[in-house]
């Protein structure tokens, strides 16, 4: 009998004995399962695999992944996750955060992060509110939401997470929906082989707080006519009847009917291969109500991460070792404060 040298592994492997603490129901459980089954169908190797969080409600999740996981304070994942990529470029790392951990305290530090073509994953949990903290308006919140710091309703208009990282020009950026099995999983094997920076925005219901915020991407009978799922290549036509389609207006995009002249021919393309953040920025720009919202793969390029322009860090000439360090912490430069 043939046993394999490495078994392959179940996406049990990567659960662990900690109970999950979410609320039931919560789109975060779907997130969770995915992302087990990605591992497991990619053999991901426990331990060369890391997760890091913030605060909040996802950054739960490396308790629940039988992998190495750190939970950083709040908005710091980003920079946990570039330290240890620099230092362990071996090891596959992702960060998971949520739109208040990482579109507010954080948004610096995500920023650059993606800036730097980092080579880590990215997951933002989107429900349009700080829910760990019992319903406060987050950095996504729609104008009018009426939460418990804003009871008059909100008169902000929303971070868009999407544009935000593509004017950090980041390198993989795409969006799924929590309960969308096949986008969710194709986008997070997609994410998990990209080299360099990947920024996922999932939209994610928490339905004790902002129940129903994204329903029209969710309910199957209204979805087809309110998102776009984007293929490279392929025109970006959609609706239930695949009736209807997008097409260049001057700087923007337009919604048209196929038919009376108008074929897939006339429609845009996807090219997330792109150079240029143009396209992308277009779909990231269209929003519900008003146009349908893209889901996919919006961007995928390819370009030298951090570890690729830095020099290695065990390529220091002449190397410190344990005396010629403390030397150098004792030199001139160095002073003694009593």
């Amino acid at each position: 009998m043939n046993i394999p040298a490495h078994p392959v592994p179940a996406p049990a492997d990567y659960a662990t004995d900690q109970e999950v603490r979410w609320c039931p129901g919560c789109g975060d459980f779907a997130v969770l399962n995915h992302m087990r089954k990605v591992l497991a169908s990619i053999g991901a190797k426990r331990e060369n695999t890391v997760f890091v969080s913030g605060i909040g409600c996802a950054s739960r999740f490396p308790y629940y992944m039988n992998t190495y996981g750190l939970h950083g304070i709040h908005g710091r994942a980003p920079a946990i996750a570039t330290g240890l990529k620099r230092m362990r470029p071996d090891l596959d790392v992702w960060v998971v955060t949520g739109d208040g951990d990482g579109l507010s305290i954080g948004a610096g530090h995500l920023l650059h992060a993606l800036r730097r073509n980092t080579n880590i994953k990215v997951l933002l949990f989107n429900n349009r509110v700080y829910g760990l903290t019992k319903g406060q308006f987050s950095p996504t919140s729609t104008p009018g939401q009426v939460t418990r710091s804003t009871p008059f309703g909100l008169v902000l208009e929303p971070v868009n997470a999407l544009k935000l990282a593509l004017a950090a020009n980041c390198s993989f950026v795409a969006r799924a929906v929590d309960t969308q099995a096949a986008t969710l999983g194709e986008v997070l094997r997609r994410t998990a082989a990209h080299k360099g920076a990947a920024f996922v925005e999932i939209y994610q219901n928490c339905h004790v707080y902002n129940d129903g915020t994204f329903e029209y991407a969710k309910d199957k009978k209204t979805r087809a006519d309110h998102v776009v799922e984007l293929e490279h290549g392929k025109p970006m036509v959609f609706g239930t009847d695949r009736d209807k389609g997008l097409r260049q207006a001057g700087v923007g995009l337009e919604v048209v009917r196929l038919g009376d002249g108008v074929t897939e021919a006339d429609l845009m393309h996807h090219d997330e291969h792109a150079p240029s953040t143009a396209l992308a920025y277009l779909l990231a720009d269209m929003e519900h109500p008003h146009m349908p919202e893209a889901m996919g793969v919006l961007r995928d390029v390819a370009r030298p991460t951090q570890n690729d322009l830095m020099a290695p860090s065990d390529g220091l000439d002449p190397p410190l070792g344990g005396d010629d360090l403390i030397a150098l912490l004792r030199g001139n430069d160095s002073w003694i404060v009593d």
